[in-house]
């Protein structure tokens, strides 16, 4: 059995609550987690002229990245990155755009090799309007489920649902969601500094087991960004132990 840490965190293009720009101050916090694979949304990637966020932070921490680009801020490229100390045998990105006027979306999936176990990592960013997530929560459940991927699954990111309504209802029909209250007394993810609503969610399908759930809530971590970080431990079943 393999046992790691996994983190989804909204790093807001890593400018803070203070406004200040500085990927080094989300670097900080992301080394905090101790993650061995992080979802993170928000990320500003490359340009012609500048290598971007992305792999400035993998360079920083030392791991391998993927980037799903939805769109391109200025001239740089946007959207969700993960990070891993694990190898990442293939990514890929799946359209959750609802509608031309509202902003791009996607899921983002990394196929993780964890001790032998291909683990599928899926890092989203839900849209703002209710009608909009119930209309992402039902294609995400198409891609998640399709039967031609096998093996453990982890879905995490900003799902931008601060009760249970009906993008919750939809995921937690399809998948296990990872029940914080039975982990943490503070639960809220935003806005950093004095968080009011719990906008990020981890759910699971297959031989994953979550052992612990941890909310960063450092000095720097509380203004690094307008999210904190949500990690959970887990523990992977390989073949050879199911």
């Amino acid at each position: 059995m393999a046992r790691l840490r996994i983190a989804t965190y909204n790093i807001h293009r890593c400018c803070g609550l203070d406004r200040r720009t500085s990927p080094e101050r989300i670097a900080e916090v992301l080394r905090a987690t101790r993650a061995d694979v992080m979802a993170l949304q928000e990320v500003v990637g490359a340009s012609a002229s500048h290598e971007g966020h992305a792999a400035w932070l993998g360079a920083a921490l030392g791991m391998g990245w993927v980037m799903a680009s939805t769109r391109r801020r200025r001239t740089h490229l946007f959207g969700n990155v993960v990070l891993s100390r694990f190898p990442i045998l293939h990514h890929t990105q799946y359209d959750l755009s609802w509608r031309p006027h509202r902003e791009p979306r996607c899921c983002q999936r990394a196929d993780i090799a964890v001790d032998g176990t291909l683990l599928h990592f899926y890092n989203v960013h839900l849209g703002t309007g209710t009608m909009e997530r119930r209309y992402q929560a039902r294609r995400l459940g198409t891609f998640v489920n399709d039967q031609r991927v096998t093996g453990p699954k982890l879905v995490l990111g900003d799902f931008n649902e601060w009760l249970r309504g009906l993008t919750t209802a939809t995921l937690s029909r399809l998948f296990q969601g990872v029940d914080i209250y039975g982990f943490l007394r503070r639960r809220r993810t935003y806005p950093g500094v004095f968080p009011l609503l719990h906008l990020d969610h981890i759910y699971y399908d297959g031989a994953i087991e979550v052992l612990d759930v941890e909310l960063i809530r450092t000095r720097v971590a509380l203004v690094a960004s307008d999210h904190l970080p949500l990690v959970a431990e887990i523990r992977v079943r390989s073949k050879t132990t199911e």
